[in-house]
C-alpha cells in the first residue's frame, strides 16, 4: 500500500515467467476478482497495467486473445492502461521486414479501436503527459489505452549481449546517443531551469543514497490494514488428506432441489429443458436417482447458500457441451436478444453468495490465465474453467506448465483453480477422446495440485464441496465424463449427498463376490469400471474384485493398501485403462500400484496398445480395442509382467 494525493493505493506486481504476454490474462482475473471483492462494476476503483515490448506485443497470439475479453461481460476490467516499451529489437530480430507485417507494434489493438499514443521515449515530459492523458482516457470511458513509448536499448537483450554482431547500423548510431537523462538535463539548462552542473550533482546524490542502501523516495504505508486484503494464512501448510464435512442435511438438500427446478411465472423453457427440471425434482425428492447434472448442481446450490462464491467459465459452460448442466435456461417467448434469461443457481436464497456462470469466448489459453489470476486473487470463490472437450486444454499448456502446476512452488502462490475436462472413450476419435491425464500427472509432485476421475453424482458432489470446505487450496484437475452423465449406473441416491465423503478408492462395491475367493484385483479409473463390471457379469467371473482409484494424485496409498488387503489370497493386480498404454495413468502410478503389492503378488496392464494418437478414428476399430481391453482384464497374464 503506498501514499497518493488521493489516499493510500494497493500496488500489486504479478509474478511473470519468461512466456512472453502470457501473463497479461493472469493480470487481468486477478484485478477481476479485486473488482468483484470491492463491487466495482466498472473498473473505478481498480486498474490492470501491462507492460509489453514491442516485438512480443506484436508477435504473441495471447495479445489478441486478452484484447478480446477486454469489452465482455464475464471478463471486462474496465479497461487496460498498455505500456509498450519499443526498443525496435525482439533479441535478434530488429529488421522490420521480418519483425511484423503491421506498420505499428501496436497495430492489433485495432480490433478494439483502442487509442495510441506514439511517444519519443527521449522527451520525459511528453511520456508523462501522454500517461496522463490516458489515464484520463481510461477513467472517463473504461476502455483500453496504449502508450507506445519508441526508445531503444543501450545493451541489447541482456547485459551479455552483443548487439553489433547483428544490428551494427543500429548500434552505431545508439553508440553515439548521449542518453534520455543527458539530453532531458541539457533541455533543462538551456530552459533556465537547472544550472549547468544541477544535472550530474543529481545522479552522484542518488547513487550516494542508493550506495547507503536509502530509498530517495519511499512511498510505502506501514502498518496499514487495508479491508479488502485477503488473508491466506488459513490455507496455508494445509495436508490434502485434511477431513472435510461435505456432507448436507437431507431438509436442506430438499429445499435447495426445489429452488433449483423452478422457474418464474411467464418464463416458457425449452420442452427439453422442462423435461430436465421434472427429471430434477424427482431426484431432490428422493424419487429417481442423481445424476451428474443434479449432483454437480447441488454442490454449486449448497455452496452459495453457504456463503462461498461460485464462478464458472468455458465455452458452452452455460448449457454444458453435452446438454447436461442447464445452468442458465431462456425463454422461448422472449422478445429481446438481451433479455429472457433465468439462472436457477442465483435464486437459491434471499442472503446467498454470487453464482456467475459465463459462456467464454473462444479461447482456451488466455480464459485459462484469466481464471487462474482470479482464483489466485480470491480463496473463497470457487473458480471453474471447464474445456468444451478436454484436449482442447492443450491449447493452453503454457498456462498449465508456468502457473497452474508449478506456480505455488516458485513464487509460493497458492491457487484452488477447478479444471473440467470432459474426457473418455466412446470412439468419437482422437481429436474427443482424451484429457491428457498423462501430462497433468506428469507435473504431479510435491503435492502441488489435484488430479480426479470421479464416476459418481455423488462424487463430483462430494469433490466440488471438499475444494472449498477443506481449508487447502491446491489446484484441481477433474476429468469429468461424457457418456457417464446419463448412466443409469452412475447416478446416485440422495442419501448419498446427506452422509460420507469424497471417496479416493472405491472399493469392491458387489457384495456376491466373496472376498477369500479372490485371485485378481482389477484396478482402474473412469468410465471402464462400468465396462469391467458389465464384462465380468457376461463372463460369470466372481474370482475377480474391481476397484476403481478416484484420486490419481496425491495417490491414495492408505486407501488404496486398505482395499488390496480385503483380499488376502489375491495373487494378481491388473491396471485397466481405457487410453493407450503410453497415455492414461499406466506409466506414472505404476510405481504407486507396485508399492502398495504384498511379495509374490504380479502386476500386470490391460489396455490400448500404445498409440501415437489419444485414439483410433473408426468406431469398429475402436469397439474391437475395447473388446480387447476388457478380455485381457480377465484373460491370463500375458506381456508386461512384474513380480514383487
Amino acid at each position: 500500500d503506498i501514499s497518493t494525493a488521493g489516499g493510500p493505493v494497493h500496488l500489486s506486481l504479478a509474478f511473470n515467467p519468461s512466456h512472453l504476454e502470457i501473463v497479461n490474462p493472469v493480470v487481468e482475473g486477478s484485478v477481476k476478482a479485486r473488482m468483484d471483492r470491492r463491487g466495482d462494476k466498472d473498473g473505478a476503483q481498480v486498474l490492470p497495467i501491462l507492460v509489453h515490448g514491442d516485438a512480443a506485443f506484436a508477435g504473441q497470439g495471447v495479445v489478441m486473445e486478452t484484447l478480446n475479453l477486454a469489452q465482455t461481460r464475464g471478463y471486462g476490467t474496465g479497461g487496460t492502461v498498455h505500456i509498450v516499451i519499443n526498443n525496435q529489437i525482439g533479441f535478434t530480430t530488429s529488421d522490420p521486414r521480418d519483425s511484423r507485417s503491421t506498420t505499428y507494434c501496436s497495430d492489433v489493438v485495432k480490433m478494439i479501436e483502442a487509442p495510441v499514443l506514439h511517444i519519443n521515449g527521449d522527451d520525459p515530459e511528453a511520456v508523462v503527459l501522454a500517461t496522463q492523458i490516458a489515464l484520463d482516457y481510461r477513467m472517463q470511458f473504461k476502455k483500453d489505452v496504449v502508450l507506445d513509448i519508441i526508445c531503444y536499448r543501450k545493451l541489447g537483450h541482456n547485459e551479455q549481449d552483443t548487439p553489433a554482431l547483428t544490428q551494427p547500423l543500429m548500434y552505431k548510431k545508439i553508440a553515439k546517443h548521449p542518453g534520455t537523462r543527458k539530453l532531458y538535463a541539457d533541455k533543462l539548462v538551456t530552459q533556465g531551469a537547472i544550472k549547468e552542473d544541477d544535472g550530474d550533482k543529481m545522479v552522484a546524490a542518488f547513487r550516494d543514497a542508493m550506495d547507503a542502501g536509502k530509498h530517495t523516495v519511499d512511498p510505502v504505508i506501514t502498518d496499514f490494514k487495508n479491508k479488502y486484503a485477503v488473508d491466506w494464512l488459513p490455507f496455508l501448510n494445509k495436508k490434502w488428506t485434511d477431513s472435510a464435512d461435505t456432507a448436507v442435511p437431507m431438509t436442506e438438500l430438499k429445499r435447495l432441489a426445489s429452488r433449483i427446478t423452478v422457474v418464474p411465472e411467464n418464463f416458457k423453457a425449452h420442452s427439453l429443458v422442462e423435461k430436465v427440471l421434472a427429471d430434477r425434482a424427482a431426484m431432490g425428492n428422493g424419487d429417481a436417482n442423481l445424476d451428474w447434472g443434479m449432483g454437480e448442481h447441488l454442490a454449486y446450490a449448497s455452496l452459495v447458500a453457504s456463503g462461498y462464491a461460485v464462478r464458472l467459465t468455458g465455452q458452452d459452460a452455460g448449457r454444458g457441451t453435452f446438454v447436461h448442466r442447464h445452468a442458465v435456461l431462456h425463454d422461448q417467448n422472449r422478445e429481446r436478444w438481451d433479455a429472457g434469461t433465468y439462472v436457477p443457481l442465483c435464486n437459491v436464497s434471499d442472503t446467498q453468495a454470487p453464482f456467475t456462470v459465463i459462456d467464454s469466448v473462444l479461447s482456451e489459453e488466455a480464459v485459462l490465465a484469466f481464471e487462474y489470476g482470479y482464483s489466485s486473487a480470491e480463496p473463497n470463490t470457487l473458480t471453474v474453467w471447464e474445456a468444451q472437450f478436454g484436449d482442447f486444454a492443450n491449447g493452453a499448456q503454457v498456462v498449465i506448465d508456468q502457473f497452474i502446476s508449478s506456480g505455488e512452488v516458485k513464487w509460493g502462490r497458492a491457487c484452488g483453480l477447478v479444471m473440467m475436462l470432459p474426457h473418455g472413450y466412446e470412439g468419437q476419435g482422437p481429436e474427443h477422446s482424451s484429457a491428457r491425464p498423462e501430462r497433468f500427472l506428469q507435473l504431479c509432485a510435491e503435492n502441488n495440485m489435484q488430479v480426479v476421475q470421479p464416476t459418481s453424482a455423488a462424487q463430483i458432489f462430494h469433490l466440488l464441496r471438499r475444494q472449498m470446505v477443506r481449508q487447502f487450496r491446491k489446484p484441481l484437475v477433474i476429468m469429468t465424463p461424457k457418456s457417464l452423465l446419463r448412466n443409469k449406473d452412475a447416478g446416485s441416491a440422495l442419501t448419498d449427498l446427506a452422509k460420507g465423503s469424497f471417496q479416493t478408492v472405491i472399493g469392491e462395491m458387489d457384495a456376491k463376490i466373496d472376498a477369500k475367493k479372490v485371485k485378481r484385483i482389477v484396478a482402474c479409473s473412469g468410465k471402464v469400471y462400468y465396462d469391467l463390471v458389465n464384462a465380468r457379469k457376461t463372463r460369470g467371473q466372481s474370482d475377480t474384485a474391481i476397484i476403481r482409484v478416484e484420486q490419481l494424485y496425491p495417490f491414495p496409498h492408505k486407501s488404496f493398501a486398505a482395499e488390496l488387503k480385503k483380499f488376502p489370497n489375491a495373487t494378481e493386480l491388473v491396471w485397466a485403462q481405457d487410453e493407450p498404454q503410453n497415455q492414461g495413468a499406466w506409466f506414472q502410478i505404476q510405481h504407486n500400484l507396485f508399492e502398495n503389492m504384498d511379495a509374490g503378488q504380479r502386476l500386470a496392464y490391460a489396455g490400448r496398445p500404445a498409440s501415437a494418437a489419444p485414439a483410433v478414428g473408426y468406431y469398429d476399430k475402436h469397439y474391437a480395442q475395447q473388446k480387447d481391453l476388457l478380455e485381457t482384464a480377465f484373460a491370463k497374464l500375458k506381456g508386461f509382467v512384474l513380480t514383487k
